[in-house]
């Protein structure tokens, strides 16, 4: 009876050996014809052999054939083709070391060769590389995606376990679709495409539309391109409100300073930009010791350039106002022309010392890069620190300026400097003190500008009178005022560059500040007390 029942089942588990053996089995390995082929021929026959190779060969094998020819480092000898890397012979097949023969010769590509590669490797990649290798490769087929890749996709799909990965495989595989022969295929991934508002299918859709002859496809993309043109206006219009608080932050960090020097002495100091110049190369000299000495801890850099950036600064204005500028209180005028006059020994120290090039200051790699908010609006970590760094500032200020004893005279002797004379104030040491405090903080402006733009000997001529327009706009001695005037400043300015370009918004923020000016001499907040009569 037993024996009876395994011969009626042994025909069963034959199958099923048989099923699971082919299941099992690994994809056609890559041969050492395929390499010679994909190696050696006219560009049509390499081609066609990269197609072939992709399709059928093994997979991790083919990429890394191909990336050794996309690296120059493939040699053809003897019929055979070999990867080369350090001098050492690879065998493309087995992935074993072998002796390259005399007289190899090195593997030539040209620009189609080379673009034929990186599509082949961006296909390979969709099935044998990590989550963020098919990632990017499945970004990468977006890019040129024809009908002839829909296998590809298809096949890639199916084995996808990612949502990332397979939400831009399936908007590779609508961007395949838009060059299919059939019309209602064309006008299906057209609608397809317009729910994934990117700046990708935009490009897309207009790239189509130029092409396309068909009236109902037209049709079609003109909706499409209408439905993500609307779903990309939040983006853009947030992105305009960013950047636009991105410089309001940096033009209050370079004004709060100048309004605490300005609001208590009446200094016109023409020196300020030239001051942030200081912590700017403050910041580029911290860095060359890291990189120097503490190469291990070079991505923090920046928390001891901070500090040092506000003392070099301070040290310096503390410096002019006891050697020259406590020999000018009270007359405004000649202050201008002796700190203009002082901001261009500066200007020509920086050039001699540094020279009159720009220097490079790096990003830490945790400033670097940007949080991906919209898909079409990516906000750049540098600017987002910054903002934090300003709003910091300010709190420092704020607090320094209410809560504390020096914070008390400094308050004192800009309301009214005989009475604060007559309590006892040592207004001599106050005002050093804070011109000090106020250079120091244009100092912390250079080191954050070192994280967003240009260290040159000119970098304080960009903002000086910016800088000066914030302190004027918000009212004289008054922080309130400098965030107003600042964060207002750059976004009116930013929102006006969308519509008359740079120079028109530069000019129609200027007679704005006049006119308002004109309106309210006192800025936005006066200044209260006696002194303000």
């Amino acid at each position: 009876m037993l024996f009876r029942i395994l011969r009626t089942i042994r025909p069963l588990l034959a199958a099923a050996v048989a099923c699971g053996a082919l299941w099992q089995a690994p994809a056609q390995a890559l041969t050492a014809e395929q390499a010679l082929a994909m190696a050696d021929g006219d560009n049509a026959s390499r081609v066609a052999a990269m197609a072939d190779a992709v399709a059928h060969g093994d997979g991790q094998r083919t990429a890394d054939f191909l990336q050794a020819m996309q690296d120059g480092e493939v040699q053809i000898a003897a019929g055979r083709a070999f990867i080369v890397r350090a001098g050492q012979g690879v065998d493309p097949v087995t992935g074993q070391p072998v002796a390259v023969p005399e007289g190899a010769e090195d593997v030539g590509t040209n620009n189609r060769i080379r673009r034929e590669i990186g599509s082949a490797l961006a296909s390979l990649n969709l099935l044998v590389g990590d989550e963020a290798t098919r990632l990017d490769a499945a970004r990468a087929m977006l890019k040129g995606a024809t009908p002839d890749r829909l296998p590809l996709l298809d096949k890639a799909m199916a084995q996808e376990r990612s949502a990332a990965v397979k939400a831009e495989l399936e908007l590779a595989r609508s961007a395949a679709q838009l060059g299919s022969e059939d019309p209602a295929q064309r006008i299906k991934a057209a609608a397809q495409l317009a729910q994934r508002a990117t700046p990708a299918t935009r490009l897309l859709l207009n790239e189509r539309q130029a092409q396309e002859t068909d009236e109902k496809v037209q049709l079609a993309l003109q909706r499409a391109q209408a439905e993500v043109a609307d779903k990309l206006a939040w983006g853009e219009r947030l992105g305009v409100a960013f950047t636009g608080v991105s410089l309001g932050t940096i033009l209050l960090l370079v004004a709060l300073g100048l309004a605490i020097t300005y609001g208590l002495m009446g200094v016109i100091n023409m020196a300020h930009g030239e001051l942030m110049m200081i912590g700017a190369y403050a910041t580029y000299l911290v860095q060359g010791v890291f990189r120097s000495y503490l190469p291990e801890f070079f991505d923090w850099y920046l928390l001891a350039a901070v500090p040092a950036a506000f003392l070099a600064s301070a040290l310096v204005g503390a410096i002019m106002e006891r050697g020259v500028l406590r020999f000018l209180y009270g007359r405004p005028l000649e202050t201008l022309l002796a700190t203009w006059g002082i901001s261009l020994v500066l200007m020509q120290l920086v050039r001699s010392t540094f020279g009159a090039q720009n220097v490079a200051v790096e990003n830490p790699v945790w400033m670097s890069g940007g949080l991906q908010v919209l898909p079409n609006l990516t906000l750049p970590w540098n600017r987002l620190v910054i903002i934090v760094f300003a709003f910091a500032v300010l709190a420092g200020v704020a607090y320094l300026i209410a809560r504390t004893r020096m914070g008390l005279f400094v308050r004192g002797v800009t309301q009214n400097r005989p009475i604060a004379s007559c309590m006892g104030v040592n207004t001599a040491r106050v005002d050093t003190m804070a011109f000090a405090l106020g250079s120091g903080i244009a100092g912390l402006a250079g080191c954050a500008l070192s994280q967003v733009g240009n260290v040159g000997p000119d970098l304080g001529q960009s903002y000086i009178v910016d800088s000066f327009m914030v302190v004027v706009l918000g009212g004289v001695g008054q922080l309130a005022g400098t965030v107003y005037a600042a964060l207002g400043l750059g976004l009116l300015n930013k929102f006006l560059e969308g519509w008359t370009g740079a120079v028109l918004a530069k000019i129609a923020v200027l007679v704005f500040i006049i006119a308002f000016i004109q309106k309210r001499p006192q800025g936005i907040f006066a200044m209260k007390g006696r002194s303000a009569e």
